[in-house]
Formats: structure tokens, C-alpha cells, sequence
């Protein structure tokens, strides 16, 4: 399918088409021509899927048939971080820019002046966040009486930031009579309860994950036990990586645990995750593009969105339950045609994960036995709520002729990780050829 067929007004398809774009992916496929009609929509997609441009376009569509201005906010886009925010609205500039729709982004953590400011003179699209919204709506400032179209976007991540009941606040708020359009990475009992409550007779568009990393990615796997992780994390660092390192933690007690272990390790690292508070997760994101802080310890819902040019390496200091975010978190480096590494910590717990991942991309990822804290035993286990391995049980073969080397042991030399599969750049569109 081309734009072309999208039936899309003449302004936003040559704005589209300066882009460079053609083709849209299959989740703008499936929810334009559906949003367009008025129809809410419910959408499970990732970043880098093309969801924003699901979502803008349709609205800006819509929005370009009331010929009458009025200062009130006709679509609202609540999304949980600044980062994403000023990405939405820069979308929307894109795709919009030769519309007379005026649109802004709010969000907290800057004085409110400017933003007081634009809001008196009329906005028809507002992307913010939950708090600079409700905090605006207090004063009296903002209204949404007259809105049209509410845009809830990246839910499961409100849910993991603990915005949910700032959420249900606002939802509160808005007209009985409007378009409700919900996206969501994944869908928790919760998420799927929220959609169910605002959403009426939504299409639902599910997008598959995607499964194939980057060629230009070396992908190893270090098998260790559990409670030498964070030993073999400093051991690597400190002897085989200089650059700046990206490091994925399951839980947000996690991350804190490793920062703090490498902090007492003389190694500038931070944490990011929803417990964190926005300022502080931008100001570890700007000391790391900056080079200030060496490694940033990330959970997976609050690493969304994160794209740092030239980033070298990841490394999954536990696998995820989800085998596609394995793809999503190696992605972040062996960007543009770039090289990029990942290492990924295995212990028994990790074993089922590695075994699904490996099916998922279609390849072995090759063991590095060439650290000192190599082990071949191995044994399959299952987690319980808090992370605590529960249950034995049968993974990948080991070898039982190998015995884990002493702590003491002085480092070998490395040995090169080996390379997977080619995997597009994430783009909201095909590039035109």
C-alpha cells in the first residue's frame, strides 16, 4: 500500500512526501483509515512501529474539516515524559505544517510561563503530561469541555511511572461525546481494564513485534552464576569495555542495586526507571549523551524512546521474559550502518529466556567462556514474584567436564562476539527509494 491510497488531504500528503516517505508501516495501514471515520482505536505497538504517525495524521485530518477557529483544544495527547511529548509534537509539525492547526507541547519541569502563554492564544492539539496538564487545569487555564479527540499513549508505561490515577483524573474530565484513540506496548490486567472503561467498540490493531537484530551487531552471551553478575559487570568494564555502556535490569530495585554496586566501584553509572522522577531521569540521559556518566542502568519501559548516536554497547545483565525485547534493547546500539555489541548475562534463571530468544532471531547466540567467572553447570530455574528462583529444570544441555575457574583467575584474552541478522532502522515510514 502507498500513502497515496490513504485517501489523505492534499496538504498533509505532500508534507508526507517532503518527509520522504511512501509506504506506511502496517499499523498506519490499519488504523488511518479507521481513525479518519471517527472509530476508537486501540493499538498494542512498540516504538519504532510508526505509532505516532498512526494517531497524528488521522487527527490532523479531522481537525482540518472544522473550518471555524476557536481558541478551544480540540485533540489531546497525554503521553507520561517530556521526551516523548516534544517527539509527538515535533510529529505533528511535520505532518501538519501545511495546515493552519496550531498545536503546543506541555510538560512539567520548566517554568510554565511561555507554555501559559501560547495556551491563551489558542491551541487545537495539545501533547502533554500528566501532571503540567492537571496543574493547569487547577488554575483554570486549560479546559477541555470542547475536546474532540483524547489520544492515551504508551499506557502501560503510565501504569509502570505510577501516572494511572493522574490518568483517571483527567479521563474524568474530558466530554462524554468524543474519539478515543489508546495505545500500548503491552497489556497488563490493568492497562486492559482502563482501555475497556474509555473505549467504545474500538478497532483493535495488534502489530508483530520485530524479530531480526541488526547484522552489524556482535551478539555474545557470558554464562555466570547469579551472584557473581555484578562482580563479572565491573570485571568487564574495568578491563575489556572503555566506552559507554547501556545496561538493562529486569526490576527498578534492580537497576539501583547495580548503579549503586558500581558507584562503589569507582564507575560513573545512574539509574533511569519509573520511580525515578522526570528531572532526574532527563538529567542521567543528558550526563550520558554527554559522556559524564559512563553507564546508565535502565529498565525496559523507562529505556523507551532513549536514541543515543554511536552508543557501542549493551549489555543484559538479566534477559527479559518477553523475547522480543531483547531486539528492542541490542537495537539501541548498531544503529545507521554503525557497529555495536551486546553482552548478555546468563545465569539458571536466564536459561528458558536465552532458549526463546535464540528461536525468536533465528540463531545461536556464541557463549564467551573467556572471562573468570565462567560457568558450564548451569541449571534451569524458574521466578517467583520477587525475582527468586523457584523451581529446577531442564535448559540448554551443559557440559559437565568443566568446572568454573577460581575467582583469582588473571583475564584472557577476548574473544569476538559474533553477528546476527540485519534488521531495518527504526523509521515511522519506508524511506522512498
Amino acid at each position: 500500500m502507498n500513502f497515496t491510497d490513504l485517501n489523505l488531504i492534499d496538504p498533509i500528503a505532500k508534507a508526507i512526501q517532503e518527509q520522504g516517505y511512501t509506504n506506511p508501516t502496517p499499523i498506519q495501514e490499519k488504523s488511518i483509515p479507521e481513525i479518519i471515520k471517527g472509530r476508537d482505536f486501540l493499538g498494542c505497538a512498540q516504538t519504532g512501529t510508526g505509532k505516532t504517525a498512526a494517531f497524528a495524521i488521522p487527527i490532523l485530518q479531522n481537525l482540518s474539516k472544522n473550518k471555524t477557529p476557536n481558541k478551544n483544544i480540540k485533540a489531546l495527547i497525554l503521553t507520561p515524559t517530556r521526551e516523548l511529548a516534544i517527539q509527538i509534537e515535533e510529529n505533528i509539525n511535520a505532518y501538519g505544517k501545511y495546515l493552519p492547526l496550531r498545536h503546543l507541547v506541555i510538560f512539567g519541569g520548566v517554568k510554565q510561563g511561555n507554555q501559559e502563554a501560547a495556551l491563551r492564544k489558542g491551541v487545537d492539539i495539545l501533547v502533554a503530561t500528566p501532571g503540567r496538564l492537571l496543574d493547569f487545569i487547577a488554575q483554570g487555564i486549560i479546559s477541555l469541555k470542547n475536546l474532540e479527540i483524547f489520544v492515551l499513549d504508551e499506557a502501560d508505561r503510565m501504569l509502570d511511572m505510577g501516572f494511572v490515577h493522574d490518568v483517571k483524573r483527567v479521563i474524568k474530565l474530558l466530554p462524554q461525546k468524543r474519539q478515543t484513540l489508546f495505545f500500548s506496548a503491552t497489556m497488563p490486567a490493568e492497562i486492559q481494564k482502563l482501555a475497556g472503561s474509555i473505549l467504545n467498540n474500538p478497532v483493535k490493531v495488534e502489530v508483530t513485534p520485530v524479530s531480526s537484530t541488526a547484522e552489524t551487531i556482535k551478539q555474545s552471551v557470558y554464562f555466570v552464576e547469579r551472584e557473581d553478575k555484578l562482580n563479572l559487570l565491573t570485571h568487564i568494564l574495568k578491563n575489556d569495555i572503555s566506552d559507554s555502556v547501556l545496561v538493562f535490569a529486569r526490576t527498578k530495585h534492580g537497576a539501583d542495586k547495580i548503579a549503586k554496586k558500581l558507584q562503589k566501584d569507582n564507575i560513573s553509572t545512574e539509574a533511569i526507571h519509573g520511580n525515578k522522577s522526570q528531572n532526574a531521569r532527563q538529567n542521567a540521559l543528558n550526563n550520558f549523551k554527554s559522556g559524564k556518566t559512563r553507564v546508565l542502568v535502565a529498565t525496559d519501559i523507562a529505556a523507551r524512546g532513549i536514541d543515543i548516536d554511536e552508543l557501542k554497547y549493551v549489555v543484559n545483565f538479566e534477559l527479559s521474559d518477553v523475547s522480543e525485547t531483547y531486539v528492542h534493547r541490542i537495537g539501541r546500539t548498531g544503529r545507521a550502518g554503525a557497529e555495536g555489541t551486546s553482552i548478555s548475562f546468563v545465569d539458571g534463571l536466564d536459561l528458558l529466556n536465552l532458549k526463546n530468544t535464540e528461536k525468536l532471531i533465528g540463531m545461536k547466540i556464541p557463549i564467551i567462556k573467556d572471562h573468570p567467572f565462567h560457568t558450564d553447570n548451569l541449571v534451569a530455574q524458574k521466578r517467583d514474584s520477587n525475582n527468586k528462583p523457584v523451581a529446577a529444570g531442564g535448559g540448554r544441555p551443559q557440559s559437565s567436564n568443566s568446572s568454573r575457574p577460581p575467582r583469582n583467575k588473571k583475564k584472557p584474552g577476548t574473544a569476538a562476539p559474533a553477528i546476527g541478522f540485519k534488521k531495518p532502522k527504526n523509521k515511522n515510514f519506508t524511506r522512498k527509494k
